[in-house]
């Protein structure tokens, strides 16, 4: 279904672009189907030449397009919106916003009421068709509801929740990526010390936090469980372990989540 459909993608930056990989990766996707936009598109010139639109013009990209993606900054989304509304065809788009702490009534301030319209949140691993998106929306018909899923499946995985959980699915998806991603350089920093070279610390450390991973979405248990098996009485796993909780390691993790939680809610 996706394969037929017309998708823009306005204001193209980190995520905009990591979705476009993962669009161009499918096996039926047609470049020509996709628009980007972005103030400076030289950044932008691998996507052309690979036979998608790039251009800076946001209100030609929303008028030929089905879904719209708005990948802008919060603050912008509202200039974004006026910039295209002469052009939006409230019964035939769809309106997908990426933006962060935007709530859909806010959208609707600007925006005819009557459109349909979505909030969306992905990840980088988008890049890689690994991303995890959450997903809300208002006046959406079940299939422009899974004319949207199957956008963001193709990018990963997807899930449906109540707005109200937005914010919370940034952190805990978006900002989440960034707070493993850090972790990891902290492993490869301590394999370094122990007597690895950075680039074998690097493909240890990424090999075990992909199979951690795949052990707890494959055996669908909780990470305690996993942890115990490795955990033998006088080892080194539990020393570890204990020493990390002793600085602080999971109250820290449990700290960063809120804070930036907290961010997005001032």
């Amino acid at each position: 279904m996706i394969s037929n459909v017309k998708i823009a993608i306005i204001g193209c930056g980190n995520l905009g672009t990591s979705i476009a990989n993962g669009l161009l990766a499918l096996d039926n996707f047609d470049p020509k189907n996709l628009s980007l936009t972005k103030r400076n598109t030289e950044s932008l010139s691998e996507f052309e030449a690979k036979g998608v639109h790039v251009h800076s013009d946001n209100v030609i990209a929303a008028k030929y397009a089905d879904l719209i993606l708005l990948g802008v900054k919060p603050y912008n989304v509202s200039t974004i919106l006026k910039e295209i509304k002469p052009v939006l065809d409230p019964k035939k788009q769809i309106i997908i916003s990426l933006a962060t702490g935007i709530t859909l009534e806010e959208m609707f301030t600007v925006i005819d009421p009557a459109t349909v319209t979505f909030r969306a949140m992905p990840n980088i691993a988008a890049d890689i068709q690994e991303s995890i998106t959450c997903i809300c929306q208002k006046q959406a018909s079940p299939t422009q509801i899974e004319v949207v899923k199957e956008l963001f499946d193709a990018i990963g995985i997807t899930i449906t929740i109540d707005e109200s959980l937005m914010e919370a699915a940034t952190v805990l998806g978006a900002c989440g990526i960034a707070y493993v991603l850090r972790f990891m350089r902290a492993m490869i920093q301590g394999g370094i010390q122990i007597g690895f070279d950075a680039v074998t610390a690097s493909k240890i450390v990424n090999q075990t936090v992909k199979g951690a991973a795949e052990l707890m979405i494959q055996k669908n248990i909780h990470p305690e469980a996993a942890i115990d098996k490795v955990t033998t009485p006088k080892g080194c796993t539990i020393v570890g372990l204990n020493e990390m909780e002793h600085q602080g390691f999971s109250s820290a993790m449990v700290r960063g989540v809120i804070a930036s939680y907290e961010k997005i809610e001032k």
